[in-house]
């Protein structure tokens, strides 16, 4: 990404508000052309409203717990006028995004909100040339009492901090990064509905050489109970290399899993051609295998992957070539909470196929279990929803819902 890129049509107001964070923002003017807006946009905040706007501790003592307080947090809160039901996946532009820019060799400035809308960049940008970018997302929760809750965003900016090292590219601190969504979030508060029916209303934050976004895209990720699906191995074609970026959470590594596919590497469009044979041949999705012995199970195109055999959980061990989950390292310690046995290391095609059951996990799904497995066209069942696959989902959502008590210290509720 050029040093110079700007954003289009993005002009700061003098009028200074203050952010969760004690933080100064600058929040644009009201836009003329209606048509880049939410179309049921809220006014604007009063600058008064978030001036005294603060974060102060919770009572448990939890360090990662923050309650935002607000002289508007008695108001009743007018939720965004749209049908959830029927909202699927695809673009709902919200009213606010997060932004900060770097110069070349210098840390990222401090961020400022600004109305939704697009960008600015050059057609010699990194991020159009050679795909460097990196994509972070997580999840806001709005429990009954109206407060919200996030699920760990400190994992996701040590996440993101990696990958940019990797991608030779500058990152915010874990401080920046939190505030960014805590300032995201509550701009856009009236889009985190309430958690009837297991909705969610997802974060998804994007850098690109010198520019980073943080932007709230609503969409449906309704669980209606565990729905097992069923996997093809893919036995030719790979995910990843070692000594690529598998393991790093680029934004080319989910080209082939999203509803635009970019042709940025080869493994991308191995990755393509694999997913799109096993959706017609009515698969749910492709359960990878690593490229050099071709039999230690990988990913599930963005999912990790685990196998159950009496009390042991076992699932791949991260090795550059698997993406890292927060999912996944947050059921590893839930698991073991509740007396599992856990190990990570390389789980073979054939534990795989004498598991009692398997499973998968990512932010989307949580847990999602696995209904069959065909591998040389032989087909292997596990009947319907595991008993450990229910068991640690309930468990893991009751944390992030706020259902369950956080001894873990993962929840940052934000009132």
């Amino acid at each position: 990404m050029e040093s110079g890129a700007v954003f289009a049509g993005l002009h700061p107001n003098p009028t200074l508000l203050l952010g969760p964070a004690r933080s100064a923002i600058q929040l644009l003017p009201p836009l003329t052309d209606k048509k880049s807006l939410s179309p049921h946009l809220l006014p604007l905040p009063t600058a008064a409203a978030f001036s005294q706007s603060r974060i102060v501790p919770l009572s448990n003592n939890n360090a990662n717990s923050l309650r935002v307080a607000s002289p508007a947090s008695d108001v009743a809160l007018e939720s965004a006028d749209i049908d959830w039901d029927n909202l699927g996946f695809g673009l709902v532009p919200t009213d606010y995004m997060y932004m900060m820019k770097c110069s070349q060799g210098e840390a990222f400035s401090n961020g400022e909100l600004q109305r939704f809308g697009n960008l600015e960049l050059s057609p010699s940008a990194g991020i159009l040339n050679y795909g460097q970018g990196l994509f972070e997302g997580l999840k806001a929760y709005r429990k009954h009492d109206g407060n919200i809750l996030l699920f760990r965003p400190e994992e996701n900016a040590m996440r993101l901090k990696e990958g940019a090292v990797r991608m030779c590219m500058p990152a915010p601190t874990v401080d920046q990064f939190l505030e960014a969504v805590k300032a995201t979030v509550l701009a856009n508060e009236r889009w985190v509905i309430f958690l009837h029916q297991e909705r969610i209303s997802p974060l998804q934050i994007f850098i690109s050489g010198t520019i980073l976004y943080f932007t709230f895209i609503p969409c449906s990720m309704i669980q209606e109970g565990l729905a097992p699906i069923n996997l093809i191995v893919e036995t030719e074609m790979h995910r990843a290399t070692p000594g690529g970026t598998g393991g790093v959470k680029t934004i080319g590594n989910y080209a082939a899993v999203s509803d635009s596919y970019v042709d940025v590497n080869y493994c991308v469009m191995q990755v393509l051609q694999a997913q799109s044979a096993a959706k017609a041949k009515g698969f749910s999705d492709v359960l990878y295998l690593d490229s050099t012995h071709k039999k230690y199970l990988e990913e599930v195109s963005s999912c990790n992957v685990f196998v159950v055999k009496g009390n042991v959980i076992s699932t791949p061990a991260i090795k550059g070539t698997i993406l890292p989950g927060i999912t996944r390292k947050s059921l590893l310690d839930v698991a073991i909470s509740q007396g599992f046995q856990v190990e990570e290391h390389h789980v073979t095609v054939d534990d795989l196929l004498e598991a009692d059951e398997v499973f998968c996990t990512g932010t989307a799904v949580v847990v999602s279990p696995v209904g069959s497995i065909t591998y040389l066209n032989k087909r292997v069942t596990y009947g319907g929803v595991g008993r450990v696959s229910q068991q640690l989902y309930s468990a893991l959502t009751s944390l992030q819902m706020g259902l369950a008590e956080d001894t873990m210290g993962w929840i940052v509720e934000l009132k």
